[in-house]
């Protein structure tokens, strides 16, 4: 009857540790939706990095068959690039609340 709740929806808010545990299980691939001095600045390792500035043009670069999980600075312009991935028909489970700044502020690893 309330199936609906316990399904995975696309646009959702994630924790960092959640957003990790998907990329470490395979389950997903991190995308970083900043631009490149923020990319060059420190990212998360294994993440693919997709401007929104280009990401419909871009796109394609994608891995397929995998599901996404987006990032940027604070929040805002990965739940924009989630508004993509749903126009574009792209798999996206959301984006990391709070971003990388989140993800730091938990003590998660970032490169250069």
């Amino acid at each position: 009857m309330f199936g609906w709740l316990s399904r995975r929806s696309a646009g959702r808010d994630l924790a960092p540790e959640e957003a990790k545990a998907l990329a470490d299980s395979g389950e997903a691939v991190l995308v970083d939706v900043r631009e490149e001095g923020e990319w060059q600045s420190g990212h998360i390792p294994g993440a693919v990095h997709l401007p929104l500035s280009r990401f419909a043009a871009d796109s394609g670069r994608l891995p397929k068959g995998r599901r996404l999980v987006l990032y940027c600075l604070s929040g805002a312009r990965s739940a924009r690039a989630l508004g993509e991935c749903a126009r574009l028909g792209l798999p996206a489970d959301g984006h990391v609340a709070g971003g990388i700044s989140a993800w730091r502020r938990a003590g998660l690893p970032v490169t250069r």
